[in-house]
């Protein structure tokens, strides 16, 4: 099987496993770096490459545009392009009906967008996903679905839900007739703040042939015990045997309760886009309960002066070599270098939780 279970916690639903994709087998819990359109942003794919980072997330909607699929066939797909080796998972573009809601109209068949680049007519079906998806050649492909917003009423949610589980079904069917067997495909559970519908939607996609499941339209605005509420609703039903993925999240403590309620992967834009704003996530202690970590607004006249490594406790060589009195410099000279040398803070202090967080299961502390 592509997923196998090595440790189930004692103290908690948490759980350590092994998930082989085409380029690579993954440890779980792990955490998936943002590289929206094939970098993430500010690093190279050898920075990326050397905080040791399992895998990394790019975007369907965004390839599909800029650079294209010709140019994407042209390199036999991303992987190359990036000069990446490791794994990716792709979102299928169903955050981008979310987020680009001015943008786009929702139809039985699919999506259509305007183009936020030129404006031209874009339309995206569940087996167009697929596609896109293919000529990317990412290790994991994502279900087009429908991500309400927060709030939305009940019968929003029921029907997002229903869609999101027939275009499911399509994406299912159109994998099967390509043939594609290096790719895996998940599907993603909905139902909004509502535990009723999450638990039902739970039980329908847990019964279709995945090869994982993620928990979607979580991070949207909630308050975060509904958060919490909607996981301890969802996880249990679905299948032991396969990945759980919460999409989208998020805070360093979100992750680890997600973590105990038996979720083993997730994806967040908080470290890159905090360190492009001069907010650093740092080590406190060097464990992963109670206040464990700070933030530092590098940009404050406090540090403007601080002889101390951006985070001693770093498993980034740069956070170690550099002091926060030279980061802020960089900030407020409005240098380049300031935003790499954040975001490897940012991302590093991320693959370092998520190491941590084996570390306490294996040990039977979590």
């Amino acid at each position: 099987m592509a997923f196998r279970l090595i440790k189930k916690s004692n103290k908690s639903r948490a759980r350590l496993g092994k998930l082989r994709v085409a380029h690579g087998t993954i440890t779980t819990p792990f955490f998936m770096p943002i590289a929206t359109r094939g970098a993430v942003k500010t690093l190279s794919s050898e920075d990326v490459q050397s905080l040791h980072a399992q895998i990394i997330l790019s975007n369907t909607y965004h390839l599909w545009q800029r650079p294209g699929l010709p140019t994407l066939r042209k390199f036999k797909g991303l992987h190359r392009y990036m000069r990446w080796s490791g794994p990716i998972l792709t979102d299928s573009g169903g955050y981008q009906v979310f987020s680009l809601a001015q943008r786009r109209k929702i139809t039985e068949r699919g999506v259509r967008f305007h183009s936020e680049i030129d404006g031209q007519p874009l339309f995206l079906t569940p087996e167009k996903a697929i596609d896109i998806q293919r000529v990317i050649g990412s290790d994991i492909m994502m279900v087009l679905d429908e991500c309400p917003a927060y709030p939305t009423t009940r019968g929003y949610a029921q029907s997002s839900m229903d869609m999101t589980t027939r275009w499911a079904k399509r994406s299912i069917a159109y994998k099967k007739k390509k043939r594609i067997t290096q790719q895996q495909l998940f599907g993603i559970v909905q139902g909004s703040t509502f535990a009723d519908l999450r638990l039902a939607h739970a039980e329908i996609m847990a019964r279709l042939p995945f090869d994982g499941f993620a928990i979607g339209g979580l991070a949207v605005g909630e308050p975060q015990v509904d958060m919490y509420q909607m996981l301890d609703v969802t996880v249990p039903v679905l299948p032991e045997k396969k990945p759980h993925y919460l999409m989208g999240v998020g805070k360093p403590e979100q992750i680890v309760e997600a973590v105990k309620r038996g979720v083993d992967m997730f994806d967040c834009v908080i470290p890159t886009r905090n360190a492009r704003h001069g907010l650093l996530y740092v080590w406190r202690t060097s464990g992963v309960t109670g206040r464990f970590y700070d933030v530092v607004h590098i940009r404050q006249s406090r540090y403007g002066a601080d002889p101390t490594p951006i985070d001693r406790r770093s498993t980034a060589m740069t956070s170690q070599q550099y002091s926060r009195a030279y980061l802020r410099h960089l900030f407020m000279s409005g240098d380049p270098l300031a935003l790499r040398l954040a975001t490897l803070q940012n991302v590093s202090f991320y693959l370092e939780l998520m190491r941590r967080l084996r570390v306490a299961i294996k040990g039977g502390r979590l």
